[in-house]
């Protein structure tokens, strides 16, 4: 198939997703899509007689050589619907871009795949539980997707290039600019540990329309969605639906009520629109993802020489169990709730162990 026609498929005004995979359908290549006549394009189902002249008329290619010389120029690669290196687990969402623009080293077809959104207003609390979530996604070797978006969402992204995560951001405009700016420098260390994929060519703007159309992509590429923070209108909530209309799992982290950065994950988890989400355990047990062996390092932890015989008893639980939530600590350690706080604050101030969100306790 030409790249030429492939190109020009998608520039054709009115012509959208589910419109060009009509049309892919009906005639096959994209090449007989603008060889048939008004006549042939009407008889589509869904292509009425105005849209057939239009493709019928288009004449725009040299805005088609303008994007192929682009594309060339940055070394960009052109992935269409009936490709083989295509998203799969996008394909099998009915409004599929049929052509992405992608730069970058990750493997869109990887085995696992996890979407990260949330607020452009994270919190302490956001952050500090994203971080600890990507840590322990590490040992299933995931790709990280987000939308490079203030928040939770370049958040994400940092978070997978310190940990050397392959991370993905999906982007609501054209490959020749990044939104919003101040993430160019991310964006440039994610090509070379991840990589920038958008439906759009070159000069589109980063309008507002474009972003629901974005968070599609992003819910369409992984197994599952995970909402950090997010309050009830937004992206986040957005992109939540369209997983859900694509039957992909999603899941919430809860927050306080009253938390108006919660109160979209609240709504979610409420309405059974979204798993509640207090680790990665959780994640693990929807999915089905079986948990490799620990590191040998993380194994080989050495106790500290200066803890008495109760704060020995619960480093060694945190090493054999990674992460504990206060009621399994109460129930493995038998120690009384007054006692088992004294402690945990003790190992706090020592700087032996961090609470994460849902009152979970790991070592440093």
């Amino acid at each position: 198939m030409s790249l030429y026609h492939r190109i020009a498929l998608t520039l054709v005004d009115g012509v959208g997703s589910i419109t060009a995979r009509a049309l892919l359908t009906h005639f096959q290549s994209p090449e007989s899509i603008f060889d048939a006549s008004v006549r042939e394009l009407s008889q589509v189902p869904g292509i009425g007689l105005q849209l057939a002249r239009k493709i019928h008329a288009f004449d725009d290619f040299a805005r088609v050589d303008e994007e192929l010389q682009f594309i060339q120029k940055h070394q960009i690669r052109i992935l269409f619907i009936t490709d083989h290196n295509y998203p799969k687990r996008l394909s099998q969402c009915y409004d599929a871009p049929v052509l992405l623009y992608y730069c970058g080293e990750a493997d869109l077809n990887a085995t696992k795949i996890v979407s990260i959104v949330g607020t452009r207003n994270a919190t302490h609390y956001g952050k500090n539980f994203c971080e600890e979530l990507i840590d322990a996604l590490k040992v299933h070797e995931p790709l990280i997707v987000s939308g490079l978006a203030y928040g939770i969402d370049a958040h994400a992204h940092q978070v997978c290039l310190r940990s050397n995560i392959p991370t993905l951001g999906v982007l609501g405009h054209g490959l020749d600019r990044i939104y919003p700016s101040l993430h160019r420098n991310l964006a440039e260390k994610m090509i070379d540990r991840g990589g920038l994929l958008s439906e759009f060519p070159s000069k589109t703007l980063p309008d507002r329309k474009n972003f629901p159309k974005r968070n599609r992509i992003i819910a369409g590429l992984a197994d599952a969605t995970i909402v950090v923070e997010a309050n009830l209108k937004g992206g986040a909530l957005i992109t939540a639906e369209l997983a859900n209309s694509y039957n992909r799992d999603v899941f919430a982290i809860p927050g306080r009520v009253g938390d108006v950065y919660s109160s979209g994950c609240n709504y979610l988890i409420k309405t059974n629109r979204a798993h509640l989400i207090t680790d990665c355990a959780d994640l693990e047990y929807v999915l089905g993802w079986k948990r490799k062996e620990r590191s040998t390092a993380f194994c080989q932890l050495k106790m500290p020489i200066d803890l008495n015989e109760d704060e020995k008893l619960i480093f060694e639980l945190l090493i054999q169990h990674r992460s504990l939530a206060v009621d399994e600590l109460l129930a493995m350690s038998k120690f009384n709730q007054s006692k088992l706080v004294a402690l945990m604050l003790t190992l706090e101030m020592k700087g032996l162990v961090n609470c994460h969100p849902g009152n979970r306790y790991v070592l440093t």
